[in-house]
């Protein structure tokens, strides 16, 4: 161009002059084929004028967002763009094509000569090389154009507010068909206009007034004095994208000399991305002790916010069972209407034992109806052994019919691996959804990373207990909209407060029932801890009644320490008599002889006859009385019975099976199972021995009951060999929990020792019948009192060395001397009584099979 080369002109206007179309129908067909030329001559990225040509960058000719995305398919995107804006409009397609917004761009007074149009998509414009006459120069034609678009501004349909502009192109424009999109930021790299000459680099006047022109800068910034990277660069950064792409075309490649400069310097052009400061994130990653506690409780009021109605919800629909199917009208419905058809017999012959075994216990029942039937700030407590049919009594007599009724099995929750799985069953048992107990695993280790990093803990993970609390405070909130769910605006105490009203109305408290309370209390102690707590703040708030299920005797421990000003309501459930026992069993076999006639009758027609029990046609029920005498009471045990009965198997064969699969039970459980100390293997926890074991199991079959102090004193318990069985009381206790004996108390003390329940008085006596199990239970045991006598001989020899060593054998330790002579001939002599026991017992071994 004529310009290149010189100094830099003073312009007329800042803005670009306008040009024109041919208007000649033949031209403008030229033009739509040249509208797709997109890389210049050649495809070299350049576009070469000729000596009589200039070109103008006509910019606002495509939406810039649209140009972006169409990007993606560089090979098409110029192409398909001037398709794409003529589809808006097909009647009127020239309000929309490019090419008839540049034609109207240039006045009809301009003598110029369009040769070409290049289209710039990604950039919004477009190139239009002239001609022009000799007289009038391309500075010139700029302005003139520039004040035709001030006077009659051409605004595109994309862009109602901004018209379109032209700018003169003073370098050598290169276009690049590259993925680089338009930035407000340019780099601008000084290289040499020759190749023999060294650039200078251009101060930030100098940049300012080559770039002011094009739109306004907000900031030039030049680079570092000791940087080595080449070539030199600046930065300019304009206010607005538009007007970095009108500078980037018309100065890339300008080629201008600085005064004072000895060589001239051509400007290489190229967007740049600015780097925004964050000083926001900056503030927040140099702060961590302020922002993740901040963070950690944000996320815990969101988490509040959020998921505790829901939770709530979840909770208040599980109580009142309105989610689930079988409380539906349609199921209702349809129940009624198929009653007759899926009515079973086996089940009106188990309601018919409990019915008997109901009625024997209906002054029990009466009393905790009562109970609930009161404002009584208080527990109600059944205790009993297991199969004693507590669970039964309380949700098939208690509460039969109560709608809100909440039933927590600690049994699942306790046995459990580990603390999600803890969470997770105790969320499943009171309705708690949606729980993510999982995530507690992900934010302990996010805790331990950020405490590690940055010294402080974050709390993004909860412990179990503050967990557990968080579910149990959630039900109890749910468990009081329960409670106040069926209150009206109309009642005659509607003027009452929540609490006055829930007081003054016992009977509208929902039930929660705890069940398997304290199973394997030494485990996980803090779940008991916060249940017992939860359970006293229900009851004091009158929120709901709390019914508790326990088997453990020692369950006053945990409640009075929950609830100490209180007493509780106590329920005692023991074995049946043998007179309600034979009852229960007779009642079910006579509902299930009714039953099965019953069916019979149906298939033949039936003949009127009354129906036969199976009571009456059998003979050998006789003996039902001196077999439930040798069975007992305990529920369970009734219930085999019955069954194996119902099967045809005689009553003496039914109960000698009993018999012997409890000895089998016994046998695997308490005395197959090794001396395993602590520390080996899965026994490690044990508190008992097998020779404890065995030792009440022959003491119990010869006496109905020991008296527990005498066990106490017994060497077999308060001088075990076996290090996890050193503490008796401990040691009697486990053995209570394991269900092989049974403690009773006197006036608060314990007093006896039983067989964990009644047939297993009959199963140790079966157990002694078994001479090589009598024998080799036998034998450890003498083998253990032996090593006891063995260690008091021990004692005693080391102390008589301690005395024997004393200077002249003062006659003051002749009594002591005497003594201990006693107590190691005692010693011996029981040693060697035991050793003819062992002797008699190894070839009892030796002989049986």
């Amino acid at each position: 161009m004529a310009m290149r080369g010189r100094r830099l002109p003073a312009f007329a206007a800042t803005h670009t002059a306008r040009q024109r179309l041919l208007p000649a129908l033949g031209q403008h067909t030229k033009l739509a084929r040249r509208w797709q030329s997109t890389v210049g001559t050649g495809k070299t990225g350049h576009i070469e004028a000729k000596a009589d040509e200039s070109i103008l960058f006509v910019d606002n000719l495509f939406p810039l967002k649209l140009s972006s995305l169409l990007l993606w398919r560089p090979w098409k995107a110029q192409n398909d763009v001037p398709e794409l804006l003529k589809k808006f409009d097909k009647t009127s397609l020239g309000v929309f094509d490019p090419v008839s917004l540049v034609k109207r761009a240039i006045p009809d007074s301009l003598s110029v000569n369009i040769t070409e149009v290049i289209p710039r998509t990604k950039e919004g414009g477009a190139y239009v090389k002239f001609t022009h006459p000799g007289d009038t120069s391309a500075s010139e034609i700029q302005a003139k154009l520039s004040q035709a678009l001030e006077q009659n501004p051409i605004k595109p349909w994309f862009s109602p507010l901004r018209g379109i502009s032209t700018g003169l192109v003073l370098g050598r424009p290169w276009l690049e068909d590259l993925y680089r999109l338009p930035k407000s930021r340019l780099r601008v790299e000084f290289v040499p206009a020759k190749d023999s000459e060294q650039p200078d680099e251009l101060s930030q006047e100098a940049l300012y007034s080559v770039f002011r022109r094009y739109g306004w800068i907000a900031d030039i910034t030049s680079q570092p004095p000791d940087s080595k990277v080449l070539p030199k660069f600046a930065y300019v950064d304009f206010v607005l994208v538009k007007d970095a792409i009108m500078a980037r075309n018309c100065l890339h490649g300008f080629v201008l000399q600085e005064e004072g400069s000895k060589a001239a310097t051509k400007l290489r052009l190229s967007y740049e991305q600015r780097v925004k400061p964050h000083n926001i994130w900056k503030w927040i990653s140099s702060h961590p002790r302020i922002v993740i506690p901040i963070l950690a409780a944000f996320l815990a009021t969101f988490t509040v916010i959020v998921f505790d109605p829901i939770r709530e919800f979840f909770v208040k629909h599980h109580v009142q069972r309105s989610l689930e199917f079988t409380n539906s009208k349609l199921y209702k419905w349809l129940k009624r209407q198929t009653s007759d058809i899926l009515s079973l017999g086996k089940k009106h012959g188990s309601d018919a034992g409990l019915n008997a075994l109901f009625n024997h216990r209906k002054d029990l029942i009466d009393s905790i109806k009562s109970s609930l039937l009161e404002s009584v700030d208080t527990f109600v407590v059944i205790q009993g052994p297991r199969g004693s049919g507590g669970k039964e009594l309380v949700m098939d007599q208690v509460l039969e019919g109560r709608k809100d009724v909440l039933v927590l099995d600690c049994k699942p929750v306790m046995e459990a691996r580990g603390e999600a799985g803890t969470i997770r069953k105790l969320a499943f048992q009171v309705g708690y959804r949606p729980v993510f107990s999982w995530a507690n695993n992900l934010s302990s280790l996010v805790d331990l990373a950020i405490q590690s990093t940055t010294g402080v803990k974050a709390g993004f993970s909860e412990n179990l207990e503050a967990q557990v609390v968080k579910i149990l405070q959630t039900t109890a909130s749910a468990l009081k909209e329960v409670s106040l769910a069926g209150r009206k605006k109309d009642d005659q105490d509607a003027n009452l407060s929540d609490d006055a009203y829930l007081e003054a109305h016992p009977e509208r408290r929902a039930v929660v029932v705890i069940d398997n309370f304290l199973h394997k209390s030494e485990e996980k102690g803090i779940i008991y801890d916060k249940v017992s707590d939860w359970a006293a703040a229900l009851v004091q708030s009158n929120v709901a009644h709390v019914i508790f299920l326990t088997t453990d005797t020692s369950y006053s421990k945990p409640l009075s320490r929950a609830l100490p000003d209180r007493v509780f309501h106590q329920v005692t459930l023991g074995d049946l008599s043998p007179q309600v026992a034979k009852q229960f069993v007779v009642s079910q076999l006579e509902a299930n002889a009714r039953s099965d006639e019953k069916a019979k009758e149906d298939e033949k027609g039936g003949d009127g006859s009354p129906l036969k029990t199976d009571s009456q046609g059998r003979q050998d029920l006789q003996e039902l009385d001196e077999c439930i005498e040798a069975l007992g009471g305990r529920l369970t045990d009734l219930q085999v019975l019955a069954r194996r009965l119902k099967v045809g198997q005689s009553p003496k064969k039914a109960v000698s099976d009993i018999i012997e699969q409890s000895a089998s039970e016994i046998l695997r459980m308490f005395l197959l199972t090794g001396n395993k100390t602590a520390g080996e293997g899965v026994d490690k926890e044990r508190k008992w021995s097998v020779e404890q074991a065995w030792y009440l199991i022959k003491e119990i079959a010869k006496n109905d009951s020991l008296r527990y102090n005498e066990v106490l004193l017994a060497n077999t318990f308060a001088s075990s060999t076996t290090s996890s069985a050193t503490n008796p009381e401990a040691a009697l206790e486990a053995l209570a929990n394991a269900e092989l004996i049974t403690v009773k108390s006197h006036h608060g003390r314990p007093a006896t020792i039983r067989a964990g329940k009644p047939v297993y008085q009959a199963a140790f006596a079966k157990l002694l019948e078994d001479k090589v199990v009598k024998s080799r239970m036998d034998l450890a045991l003498l083998t253990e009192l032996s090593k006891i006598e063995a260690k008091n001989i021990d004692k005693a020899e080391q102390e008589l060395t301690v005395l024997a060593g004393l200077p002249n054998a003062p006659a003051q330790a002749s009594d002591r001397v005497n003594y201990l002579l006693g107590k190691l001939q005692t010693s011996q002599r029981k040693i060697e009584g035991f050793d003819k026991e062992m002797g008699a017992l190894k070839k009892v071994l030796a002989e049986e099979a």
